[in-house]
């Protein structure tokens, strides 16, 4: 089982292609004076390549992965936490209610503020640190989280052993 969150849209992207695609058209049907095709095509580089990037960016830097097998692991851009390393009866705390993050955790991805549009997910370590995941669906990211944890199923005491048998 993955889960996988976009950090990043290419919607945006996408709808100022369309604008230009627009004002191209406009410029071609109306009668002069006519914008230079050299200007249209610098503006069209620098305008679409501005989005791209920033669609790039996002993506590179957002996306929320949980990884099940062969080895759990949460990632948010390319940094990287194993679940094991994860406290599970925290997380299930944080779903119930009965629990919450640190004021100033630090916010896994990079970054120090979570970014528009998301929620952070607290997580305490099993070293005692609280992180901040940035998500749009804090509940999805819960159960992926604790279905994919090497310790639970979904909120129940796995099958192993203090020997890890």
């Amino acid at each position: 089982m993955t889960y996988v969150e976009p950090g990043g849209s290419w919607r945006p992207f996408w709808l100022a292609a369309a604008a230009l695609a627009v004002l191209v058209a406009a410029d071609a049907v109306l009668p002069d004076p006519d914008v230079p095709p050299l200007l249209w095509l610098v503006g069209a580089v620098f305008v679409l390549g501005t989005f791209a990037a920033g669609a790039v960016t996002a993506r590179r830097t957002w996306t929320v992965r949980v990884d099940a097998a062969p080895d759990p692991a949460l990632s948010v851009g390319r940094e990287r936490v194993p679940l094991a390393d994860v406290d599970a009866r925290h997380l299930r705390a944080v779903r119930g209610g009965r629990a919450g993050g640190d004021v100033g955790a630090p916010v896994l991805g990079g970054g120090g503020s979570i970014p528009r549009g998301r929620t952070g997910l607290p997580l305490t370590l099993t070293d005692g640190r609280t992180v901040l995941v940035p998500t749009r669906n804090p509940a999805a990211l819960t159960t992926a989280l604790l279905a994919a944890h090497p310790d639970t199923r979904d909120g129940h005491p796995g099958k192993r052993g203090t020997l890890g048998s």
